[in-house]
């Protein structure tokens, strides 16, 4: 199907006049984000689900979308008035209690690297990270276990390892001296650091539930 095509099919099966083969290759090249009433349509013209055309969902509302389930749902489980989560949605700033965090991870079945992703905690997460494996790692136990619900054991097992990690790549970087091999040491420390998250979910083997 060409762009022309799916156009003409959200315009007359799915009452959207305002579509145009130009909008539809915005959405393909993801220049411009179809809406969720959109999206559902555009699925329905290409005979597959919303979720298919998402691919790996990332903020709350394509979670909710990809599991096929209407805003009123969600509000209705966690506990929130629908404009208050639409408005959750909208923004990507969730509000709420850690039961309803629980909550939304069970109805979106949510992994627990998702669930921090979505309610907004990924990134004082890797800040915490980053001081973990730069200073003491001991000292950002706690914090992190306010974050991430793991076994207290779990977490400073993988708080060893990426400190261990680190450090083992700053210690070649002075071992190196300078030249060429110092600074690639330092680079790779560098790109650690950015990716900290994504180590730190490696450590902990991807087998992590919402407690």
């Amino acid at each position: 199907m060409g762009p022309e095509h799916v156009a003409y099919g959200l315009r007359a099966s799915y009452g959207l006049p305002y579509v145009t083969p130009d909008l539809v290759i915005a959405w393909e090249r993801g220049a411009l984000t179809p809406t969720s009433p959109e999206l559902t349509a555009l699925a329905g013209v290409l005979w597959c689900s919303p979720g298919e055309l998402i691919g790996r969902p990332r903020t709350l509302r394509e979670h909710r979308i990809a599991r096929g389930l209407a805003p009123e749902d969600v509000a209705r489980a966690v506990g929130h008035d629908l404009d208050s989560y639409l408005r959750m949605e909208d923004t990507g700033q969730w509000r709420g209690s850690d039961r309803q965090a629980a909550a939304l991870a069970d109805t979106l079945e949510l992994a627990l690297p998702d669930l921090v992703t979505v309610t907004g905690r990924e990134a004082r997460l890797a800040e915490l990270l980053r001081s973990a494996v730069a200073t003491r790692w001991q000292g950002q136990v706690r914090p992190l276990g306010k974050i991430v619900p793991l076994d207290r054991g779990r977490l400073e097992h993988a708080l060893q390892t990426l400190y261990q990690e680190y450090q083992g790549q700053m210690v070649a970087t002075l071992s190196w001296g300078g030249g060429n091999a110092a600074d690639d040491s330092r680079d790779a420390g560098r790109d650690y650091l950015e990716r900290i998250v994504e180590h730190f979910w490696a450590a902990v083997e991807g087998g992590s539930t919402y407690r």
